[in-house]
């Protein structure tokens, strides 16, 4: 198995990070550790060349092109082995993770990729809103038991602790750099890009709750505001992943489907529906449920701003109120159609109905 950690400019953190992988319980099964130093600016290489001096299992990549998705598809042609698992700088895996990830790929042969647990490591005792409910924004996960990822059921199990059998990238090719993270930014969607080209090509993957790491939550994460900006970067994020241009995207709109400076007419709709119950429940909701619908509102707001931008930059060059004219039309004539659809056909009256010579009248 090769595990391949991307970094930028966490040293500190990567040294644990990479010595946790290294003291795997024994009888692991052999594995290498591939760590891409994405042009930090830092003493990360130092820092990887003295574990590569201690253990010769650790091999050091330089990937210049800024970007997560660079730096994996690098880590994907250096490695070696026919598994291939994905951990962050920030994450300590389990010592049983590399047996693990194997025994798992062992008891489900036909299955492409294996997730498991992203437990925090909280600096200090998280505030009363920041329970699993508002885990996203943290990449972190705990689902009950084992299950199946598949088209028909479409969890993105996430990149902190991932591993795919190396003929998926032979199949789909590499992760996207259009979704990707750069430097601090964040809401990006490479891992669920990535995982919805496999589910349309009929690939699944389980998660493994005997997967275990342990992710270390930085203060900074812990606040309403870190979260906020995740919420607004990934509603960008998903925007982009779902334009039916989009390189590589399964997802095409039907050429009948409605859209308003971009956006599918269903989005207006879920946006409306979602702030009018948000308003409603509020006084009602607990502190996580508010705050989680909050962020669900801003996620919806920023997809719609994302198409808005991309609608005035690159689209048809329609200007605002002939998109809006088009746009209403178009629902008239929807609305229309679906009322004949369910319309009872007129009765007709024949000519025999009323004696020979009358004339035929569409009632």
């Amino acid at each position: 198995m090769t595990v391949i950690i991307s970094t930028y400019n966490r040293s500190e953190s990567l040294a644990r990070a990479v010595r946790s992988v290294l003291t795997q319980e024994a009888n692991s099964p052999l594995f290498e550790v591939v760590v891409v130093d994405n042009n930090s600016s830092d003493g990360t290489a130092q820092v990887v060349r003295d574990l590569q001096a201690q253990d010769a299992r650790v091999r050091y990549v330089f990937e210049g092109r800024q970007g997560l998705s660079y730096a994996r598809n690098r880590g994907i042609e250096e490695a070696r082995a026919p598994i291939l698992a994905f951990t962050d700088d920030d994450v300590r895996v389990a010592p049983d993770w590399v047996a693990e990830i194997v025994r798992a790929f062992d008891r489900h042969p036909d299955v492409d990729f294996v997730g498991g647990r992203v437990l925090p490591d909280w600096p200090f005792d998280p505030p009363e809103w920041l329970t699993p409910a508002n885990w996203s924004p943290l990449a972190l996960q705990e689902y009950s038991g084992t299950f199946r990822s598949h088209s028909g059921r479409q969890v993105c199990l996430v990149g902190a602790s991932l591993a795919f059998r190396r003929e998926v990238f032979d199949r789909i090719g590499p992760f996207a750099v259009e979704f990707q993270r750069v430097e601090d930014g964040i809401g990006s969607t490479e891992d669920h890009e990535l995982l919805r080209r496999l589910w349309a090509r009929g690939g699944q993957g389980v998660y493994a709750p005997e997967v275990v790491v342990v992710a270390e939550v930085q203060p900074e994460r812990m606040t309403k505001a870190y979260h906020r900006r995740w919420y607004r970067g990934h509603g960008r994020f998903v925007a982009r992943m779902e334009r039916p241009m989009a390189a590589d995207t399964p997802r095409r709109r039907a050429a009948d489907e409605t859209t308003l400076f971009s956006t599918p007419a269903y989005f207006y709709r879920s946006l409306i529906r979602k702030s009018a119950r948000w308003i409603v429940a509020f006084p009602r909701l607990p502190r996580d449920r508010r705050f989680r619908m909050e962020g669900e509102l801003l996620e919806l707001v920023n997809y719609v701003a994302e198409n808005f931008r991309y609608h005035r930059e690159e689209a048809a060059g329609r200007r605002g109120l002939r998109e809006v004219g088009r746009f209403a039309l178009a629902m008239a004539r929807k609305k229309l159609g679906r009322a004949e659809r369910t319309t009872p056909v007129p009765y007709r009256r024949r000519a025999t109905d009323v004696g020979s010579g009358a004339p035929l009248l569409n009632l």
